[in-house]
């Protein structure tokens, strides 16, 4: 059964151009759910220029549907993922300049990366 999980980075966006805390980020996670969204998925990047790390660890204390974090398997990027533990975890081959990401993993090229960072 297909299910849909909202990517709520554009919110964190907009709050983040605003300043403060509007759009409130916890508060729209809980609004998706309660309308029948089956996910929350975020994608904080080293700059943290839209989904904050520490937006990561408030969403997993509101998220009660599957939580999915994706993004480069960078150092920091795991240690966020193991303390979080979400559902799902996407590994995103974007470069720490990209302005959004355009491609997936070549999985035979960078299969011994990949086995070591899933590891």
């Amino acid at each position: 059964m297909t299910k849909l999980s909202v990517n709520i980075n554009k919110i964190a966006t907009l709050r983040n151009a605003r300043g403060g805390n509007v759009p409130d980020l916890l508060q729209v996670a809980k609004d998706i759910q309660k309308f029948g969204g089956q996910g929350i998925t975020i994608h904080p990047r080293p700059d943290e220029r839209h989904i904050r790390y520490q937006d990561a660890r408030d969403l997993k204390n509101v998220v009660y549907t599957e939580f999915n974090i994706e993004g480069n398997p960078q150092h920091n990027f795991i240690d966020l993922v193991l303390e979080c533990k979400p559902e799902q975890v996407t590994l995103v081959p974007d470069a720490i300049g990209a302005i959004t990401s355009s491609a997936g993993w070549d999985t035979i090229k960078h299969q011994a990366y990949l086995t070591e960072v899933i590891q």
